[in-house]
């Protein structure tokens, strides 16, 4: 398996498209959308295993299979929002029970793919559960910070400050007053075989963490940040700028939880950037950058540097 983490990575997307691309374009997802980026890339890595989708409801959902047209060329199921990785527990469990009786003998990756509003708060229970439970499966979480398909609403993914339909700033709020959840940390405390935190500004990273991700035996997770330009109110043509800046500046670390325990941080930036870099570049943000609300950013970067510091912290522990 470890051959397939190698390949050129050039190679690897030409053999993909030419062979069996298994996310078409076409689709209906916004220009400059990090979701279908992610979806690509995550296919790339899959191939050329067979693989079963689940996916909740959602941007990516109601964009890709508008009848009689669909983006996927794998065998796919959509969900409701909060059943995605129940969904593909069961036929996890099923494929299991026919190869155990012979009917069936190839063998078959499954994938559950839901948004921040599918995965932190309405697929929550599902998606525990299906860790707990130990199904074979890999569930991947787009993450674009609220409830983008419904109207920007803040879910527990949206940061602190950000202005959605929901939270909006005014002149007594500034935005969203909770930090997000820090749902990949959560997951890797049910002890699964794989954990990771990913981006679209590194596919070769991402692609290599899916890659070991299918190759386990047991449940996996992997929360890959894809920016908004919609709902983070920033030009399409930034998307990827966006998340690379959310990297450097550590609001969102690349790291991954090997067999419940082997924490590692893929990514140190060599000059650590400020979040005010990040914050400056979306309209969600713009209102901190006001007299009213002084002293935010500093507080925000003043979270940002403790959540990095314990990151780290528990990468020298369980290294």
């Amino acid at each position: 398996m470890e051959g397939k983490l190698v390949l050129n990575f050039k190679e690897l997307a030409e053999r993909y498209e030419k062979e069996k691309e298994m996310f078409t374009r076409g689709h209906r997802l916004c220009a400059g959308c990090g979701a279908p980026i992610a979806l690509r890339h995550m296919f790339m890595a899959a191939y050329p295993d067979n693989v079963v989708v689940s996916n909740a409801t959602g941007c990516v959902e109601v964009s890709t299979t508008l009848y009689p047209y669909t983006s996927w060329r794998v065998p796919y199921i959509h969900t409701a929002f909060e059943n995605a990785a129940a969904t593909i527990s069961g036929v996890e469990a099923m494929y299991k029970s026919l190869k155990r009786q012979g009917k069936i003998n190839k063998d078959i990756k499954f994938i559950a793919v839901g948004g921040d509003g599918g995965t932190y708060d309405i697929g929550f229970q599902a998606l525990s559960g299906a860790m707990e439970r130990r199904h074979n499966i890999l569930f991947v979480c787009y993450n674009n910070e609220a409830y983008m398909n419904t109207g920007i609403q803040r879910s527990s993914a949206t940061p602190f400050g950000a202005s959605t339909t929901t939270a909006p700033a005014g002149k007594k709020v500034p935005g969203k007053l909770q930090h997000r959840k820090d749902l990949t940390a959560i997951i890797a405390e049910h002890k699964p075989d794989y954990v990771a935190q990913a981006s679209i500004n590194n596919p070769r990273d991402f692609m290599t963490k899916v890659r070991k991700a299918l190759d386990k035996n047991g449940p996996s997770f992997i929360n890959v940040l894809a920016p908004c330009p919609r709902g983070w109110q920033h030009p399409s043509e930034l998307t990827v700028e966006m998340a690379q800046i959310a990297v450097d500046a550590c609001i969102w670390p690349l790291y991954e939880v090997d067999e419940g325990y082997h924490w590692k941080v893929n990514y140190i930036p060599k000059e650590k950037r400020p979040v005010k870099d990040w914050l400056e570049k979306q309209g969600r943000f713009k209102h901190l950058f006001s007299p009213k609300y002084e002293g935010l950013i500093e507080e925000i970067q003043k979270y940002v540097d403790r959540e990095w510091e314990i990151l780290l912290k528990k990468a020298e522990v369980f290294a």
